[in-house]
């Protein structure tokens, strides 16, 4: 990415994490010897991104001691009041001018590869923001990617509040997504709590970024294993599972 405009990371690792059963912080839970948040800014890292930005909240200062480094800013998000919320809590470390990607700290098994093409695509298409997607034949409670007939992406409506029709799009949100920076800033600083959480949600930028005429696209990974987050001590031993059956096949 070095010859294109500049990338920074939002990783997102303020959360508690109660369905570990554990005192640690979720972010801090290892999976093949290094900690999940550690395997999301190797990631990045790996994808060329110089600059990254973890909103940090419950433990804070364990999280900040365990994985700080030069190219990191840590910004407290306290209290938590959703992803939008965590996001806003960065925005104010984002560069102007460039490109923002906003992603979660237990996603250990997303490739450098795919975060670098979430990029380039997003720029390619002449697009002002996008979100990784997979495609599968019942996303369960995962975000259903409404579109219209051109492709464009025109909100997404999370399983809860979606009607029969939108819950048969297998198309759903994996929480990895792609900003132009300033249009970021400016959707960040339109959201609402008007919803049943009561919290700000990141998804709720897609539909305002949409209703200013801004082009919002999907990029699809065809990996779903990449995007799998992790929330319990059996789907992190899970993960780890595909992790070192990958490093074999590699």
């Amino acid at each position: 990415m070095s010859n294109r405009p500049q990338v920074d990371a939002v990783v997102l690792a303020a959360g508690k994490g109660t369905r570990m059963k554990s005192d640690r912080p979720k972010v801090l839970h290892e999976l093949a010897g290094q900690s999940l948040l550690a395997h999301v800014l190797d990631t990045a890292r790996a994808a060329g991104i110089d600059r990254t930005v973890v909103v940090v909240g419950h433990q804070a200062d364990r999280v900040q001691e365990t994985c700080a480094a030069p190219d990191l800013e840590f910004v407290l998000q306290e209290p938590q009041l959703g992803t939008g919320h965590a996001v806003q809590m960065a925005e104010a470390a984002l560069r102007d001018g460039g490109w923002t990607v906003v992603l979660a700290g237990d996603v250990p098994l997303l490739r450098a590869e795919t975060l670098r093409r979430l990029v380039e695509e997003t720029q390619a298409q002449g697009a002002t923001a996008s979100v990784l997607t997979c495609v599968v034949d019942d996303a369960g409670a995962y975000g259903r990617m409404i579109k219209d007939d051109a492709g464009n992406l025109v909100k997404i409506v999370e399983a809860r509040d979606a009607t029969a029709e939108e819950l048969a799009i297998g198309e759903y949100n994996s929480g990895v997504y792609c900003y132009r920076t300033d249009r970021l800033k400016a959707a960040l600083g339109n959201l609402t709590t008007d919803n049943d959480q009561g919290e700000y949600y990141l998804t709720d930028t897609v539909g305002w970024l949409v209703a200013e005429g801004d082009a919002v696209r999907t990029v699809i990974t065809d990996d779903t294993d990449e995007v799998v987050g992790i929330n319990t001590v059996d789907e992190l031993q899970a993960a780890e599972r595909l992790f070192l059956s990958r490093r074999n096949e590699d």
